[in-house]
């Protein structure tokens, strides 16, 4: 199964945008989306601060390829999923709050 992996901060408008738009997604595509604040964890910051939200291909503890940062890259995330997810309704892994909820 397919993982995404979106980095984001509690109170970035951009970052709920982005988790809302990968919705539609799961309709078509099956995936894991995991949803990380980066303010929890020093290297995230370091890696990702101003970039928010950025969305991964992959795990956060596996490899991982940037497909997108401050708005869904529509396009190159469904091609990327049509190589590597399988056709299907996805899954969320945790709470899937940027908010701290």
């Amino acid at each position: 199964m397919a993982h995404l992996t979106l980095y984001g901060r509690r109170y970035c408008h951009l970052c709920e945008d982005m988790k809302i738009a990968l919705e539609p997604l799961r309709r078509d595509f099956s995936f894991v989306l995991h949803v990380v604040d980066v303010d929890a964890d020093p290297a995230a910051i370091a890696r990702f601060d101003e970039l928010v939200p950025v969305l991964m291909a992959g795990s956060p503890v596996g490899p991982d390829v940037e497909l997108c940062h401050y708005f869904l890259d529509e396009k190159r995330v469904r091609a990327w999923l049509a190589a590597h997810a399988g056709p299907r309704a996805g899954e969320q892994v945790g709470n899937g709050a940027l908010d701290g909820a």
